[in-house]
């Protein structure tokens, strides 16, 4: 199976929205808009990237969340259409996740506005094991030829200047189930969650940004043979070797599919990966070039 990696594509909708909207978090969201983010993030990446990931023909698309910016309706609107009109690939073949900016404000949870903009792509094979996180199943598994993707809700409010996730308790026992059925335990485990499990962060830092059950996860993951843990959150991509008991999973991020960067590392582009029965058998991340408006192939930077 051929699968496209892409994420935190930060489409970004300000027009006509109430300065009231902006009386919360979003305030600090808007002041990193317009000092930084707004300045590298481009809308016209992530529609580049769509066209190239239907020109390639791949399997599977897994997008690993931060699909908007501040999580306005529009935003989720800009985002759904590049999913339904530009990645060549119906809901059955394309798995989400959202990160912590589709869910940047209690209003957005309380409302479920990911969960009502990405109904048809949250749908699973095994809803009998998952849990109701904030108006759709978690895990979503989806079994696909020799591979079982995993995905899994990281995403919670939190305060301004705090960017961490968190699976929970019910999610992480659901997921336990899961990897315990027959159907995802004979395949090659592919597990899809916006913030990376291994990082090392300093404490303060991973208690900001980082995965704060990520013992939990990766306790669960311990008897898992082989398979890929995929995130995105970094804006960068890297690729971490994780042992398990019975062998071992590759982590690995793709950067942010809007952002401008000097560094390859972390230039708008996606990944592809080729999984079997075996595990990953190839990585490589394919990279936007602006200038030329072309893509061009870099291998992902192992780290220890």
């Amino acid at each position: 199976m051929k699968i496209a990696h892409l994420s935190d594509l930060h489409c970004l909708a300000l027009d006509g929205v109430p300065m009231r909207r902006f009386l919360n978090k979003r305030f600090t969201g808007w002041a990193n808009l317009r000092l930084k983010r707004g300045s590298v993030h481009r809308a016209a990446y992530v529609h580049a990237i769509a066209r190239e990931i239907a020109r390639r023909g791949v399997d599977h698309v897994i997008v690993t969340g931060d699909l908007t910016n501040l999580a306005l309706d529009g935003e989720f609107e800009l985002a759904r259409d590049v999913l339904e009109h530009e990645l060549g690939h119906g809901a059955a073949s394309v798995t989400i996740v959202p990160g912590n900016h589709d869910t940047y404000t209690r209003g957005a949870v309380e409302s479920r506005r990911f969960e009502r903009h990405f109904r048809r792509w949250l749908l699973g094979d095994l809803p009998a094991l998952a849990v109701d996180v904030g108006g759709a199943l978690w895990p979503l598994v989806k079994l696909r030829g020799d591979v079982a993707i995993v995905a899994l809700s990281s995403a919670v409010p939190r305060p301004p200047f705090v960017a961490a996730g968190e699976i929970g308790d019910t999610q992480m026992a659901a997921l336990a189930r899961v990897l315990a059925h027959p159907e995802v335990a004979k395949r090659t485990l592919v597990v899809a969650i916006h913030h990376p499990a291994v990082q090392p962060w300093p404490r303060i830092k991973a208690h900001l940004e980082g995965l704060r059950d990520a013992p939990g996860l990766l306790a669960l993951l311990a008897d898992v043979p082989r398979g890929l843990l995929l995130h995105g959150h970094l804006h960068r991509r890297e690729q971490r070797s994780i042992p398990t008991r019975t062998g071992k999973l590759q982590q690995i991020g793709a950067t942010s599919a809007s952002l401008h960067h000097e560094s390859p590392d972390r230039m708008a582009g996606f990944n592809l990966y080729d999984v079997d029965e075996r595990g990953l058998l190839r990585a490589e991340a394919v990279v936007f070039d602006p200038a030329q408006t072309s893509f061009h192939t870099e291998s992902i930077p192992k780290h220890v």
